[in-house]
């Protein structure tokens, strides 16, 4: 497997860390929020775990689906320094509810969490893809779920 593509996959793996330390900031700035934030922190840390026992797996073999990966690393590495950014500044300054649905959001529609969402919604098309999926089948979608619970509890980001 070329070098290229393990960085990406390195680099996926910085993302949900990133998040879940992101949504780890939101659980404990919001008690009244919690559960959700909380939730959303296992399930990014599930991503990464998931993501390093495929490369750790399936990598040496090169049968490492694709297309569970945004295909550009900068991109990634963009929303990383961004999450980062974020992370130092909430620390400082913590955010408004409605801020942290609206990065939230921005976060799990961006190109590395959108891409793993899509991957684990889309019809099989092998075996791997298939273990990969029931492996994490309850962690997706979490953009509909933000939406859902915001739309439950009146928050609104425009």
């Amino acid at each position: 497997m070329e070098a290229g593509f393990l960085e990406i996959v390195d680099e996926s793996i910085n993302l949900e860390l990133n998040a879940s330390r992101l949504y780890t900031l939101f659980h404990e700035t919001f008690p009244e929020h919690a559960g959700l934030w909380w939730g959303l922190v296992v399930e990014e840390k599930n991503h990464a775990a998931l993501l390093r026992s495929i490369k750790e797996c399936f990598a040496p073999a090169e049968i490492f689906p694709a297309e569970l990966l945004a295909s550009s690393l900068q991109v990634i590495q963009k929303n990383n320094a961004e999450l980062l950014r974020l992370i130092k500044q909430f620390e400082k300054v913590p955010p408004t509810v409605e801020e942290s649905f609206r990065v939230a959001l921005e976060l799990e529609q961006s190109a590395g969490e959108a891409h793993y969402q899509q991957f684990m919604g889309r019809q099989v098309e092998s075996r791997i893809d298939l273990i990969f999926q029931k492996l994490n089948k309850e962690d997706k979608n979490h953009a509909e779920r933000l939406l859902a619970y915001m739309k439950n509890k009146g928050i609104s980001v425009e």
